[in-house]
């Protein structure tokens, strides 16, 4: 799978394109730019709508997790085979077919007449996404040289965050007062100028077309993934005996691959690659604090609906001085990261992480609105830190060969590890929550046990962090 591209291009590639001029290069960090605000509005204008779909659905609001899960575990699956693609028949077309199935499949999710329905446009949904962001960050890494990455991405994210920031609040305005369906049929618009943008920006780099897909080793990775995301939601809703029948084979299915991954030519998901130190510490990292910050964002939508009987509107509001914080620091972070090293930010940050969620524990019907929202900001400083930091880690030692790949298998890595924390955050609520509970002093008390765990797993992920090879802690 990991096949590199024509040592000519990959040494002109690794000190940033000669074709592309300085004017070039900042329209494709629009354009990815563009593509990461559709994305992330999409996800979290969904979380402040959920207790709305699950009325409309007629469905508990702990059940719109699966609608959530399947997009992240359908971006997962599907990423591996972005790498394959976009070598084959070029970022290009992969990024405006892209964009153009994640479009069809908003239009779905918003026409959705009950939940299976809404899973089924998900799930085809993330296989949008899971072309478009790979796609655009190996756009990227094959643009700019390895000193201007970490800044080039900054950059482009920072658009991004634009979506988390009005999307809570957008959720909350359209589930009042208009519909749950325009929280989908918002992204029409949007994707219709990116189809036109990715024409005109995206730059149609290629790689070694002869790989051969892997397509056996891409069902058993989809196959277990799958399963053990399934066998975790069977676990939530207390089908244990389902759990067993489904996990075991999956996780078997799982060992299986990675047997094998490591010992034919090309693998649909490399894990050769994750011999280079600075590369598996960021992917390991990645996962471990994603587990457990990965469904802070949903909890805290229920925590604010049902747990304080706030509308939508209020809810979504509450969310936005977090993304407000990712946005501003987002222009820092560079400076950060090269001044302190990867190994100190990430080691310091990821244990601040973990007792920003700790403080959580204390929010109640009481707490003052000015300190939810000062605490929410103080989460969102401390997470944008930490995903820029872990997110570019991974890329400081790779060779340009290998830029598809480890592009295709971080994303897998990160939508996974977020699949897992919202089902892992879920799993603990539905624990501690009183059978027959709806709402009220119950559903704060499970949420407060919950963040506490959570809190303690985001802050024992740090120990990953301290082995960052020095050369990337500089």
């Amino acid at each position: 799978m990991d096949s590199p591209n024509p040592p000519a291009a990959d040494s002109a590639r690794s000190e940033s394109d000669p074709a592309l001029d300085a004017s070039a290069k900042r329209s494709l960090l629009w354009l990815i730019a563009f593509s990461f605000f559709m994305q992330m509005l999409d996800s979290t204008i969904v979380n402040t709508a959920a207790p709305s779909i699950a009325a409309a659905l007629a469905v508990s609001p702990l059940s719109i997790k699966t609608a959530l899960i399947s997009y992240t575990l359908s971006l997962a699956v599907f990423i591996p085979l972005s790498a394959w693609l976009a070598d084959r028949y070029g970022t290009r077309n992969v990024f405006w077919s892209a964009i153009a199935i994640f479009t069809a499949s908003s239009l779905a999710c918003g026409l959705a007449q009950n939940l299976t329905m809404l899973v089924v446009a998900r799930v085809v949904q993330g296989i949008g996404g899971a072309l478009m962001i790979p796609v655009g960050r190996l756009a990227i890494l094959r643009s700019f040289t390895k000193a201007e990455f970490v800044g080039a991405m900054a950059f482009a994210t920072i658009p991004g965050l634009i979506g988390p920031a009005i999307g809570p609040f957008l959720g909350g305005v359209f589930s009042t007062w208009l519909s749950w369906r325009m929280i989908f049929f918002v992204n029409l618009p949007f994707g219709l100028a990116g189809l036109w943008m990715a024409r005109r920006y995206m730059p149609d780099y290629r790689g070694a077309s002869s790989t051969p897909l892997d397509l056996a080793g891409f069902v058993l990775f989809g196959l277990g993934v799958g399963g053990v995301s399934w066998a975790l939601e069977q676990v939530i809703e207390a089908r244990y005996s389902a759990a067993l029948l489904t996990g075991v084979p999956a996780i078997t299915l799982l060992v299986f691959y990675a047997w094998r991954s490591l010992r034919i030519a090309h693998p649909i998901v490399d894990l050769h690659l994750l011999r280079v130190p600075s590369f598996r510490i960021g992917v390991n990292g990645s996962f471990s604090t994603r587990l457990g910050v990965g469904g802070i964002y949903f909890l805290l939508t229920l925590l604010f609906q049902v747990g304080f009987g706030y509308s939508p509107v209020i809810a979504g509001l509450l969310q936005t001085p977090q993304a407000i914080a990712m946005l501003s620091t987002r222009f820092f972070v560079a400076s950060i990261i090269r001044h302190l090293g990867y190994r100190r930010v990430l080691v310091v940050n990821t244990v601040l992480a973990g007792l920003m969620i700790l403080s959580f524990a204390t929010f109640d019907a009481n707490t003052p609105v000015w300190r939810l929202c000062t605490q929410v900001f103080l989460f969102g400083m401390v997470m944008s830190i930490q995903y820029t930091a872990v997110n570019t880690l991974g890329f400081v030692d790779l060779a340009p060969a290998q830029a598809s790949m480890g592009s295709s298998m971080s994303s897998t890595a990160q939508n996974l590890s977020i699949s897992f924390g919202v089902a892992f955050g879920s799993l603990l609520m539905a624990c501690f929550l009183p059978a027959g509970a709806v709402g009220g002093a119950a559903y704060v008390a499970a949420f407060h046990t919950t963040v506490i765990i959570l809190g303690l797993v985001t802050m024992l992920s740090s120990i990953v962090f301290w082995r960052v090879p020095r050369a990337a802690a500089a």
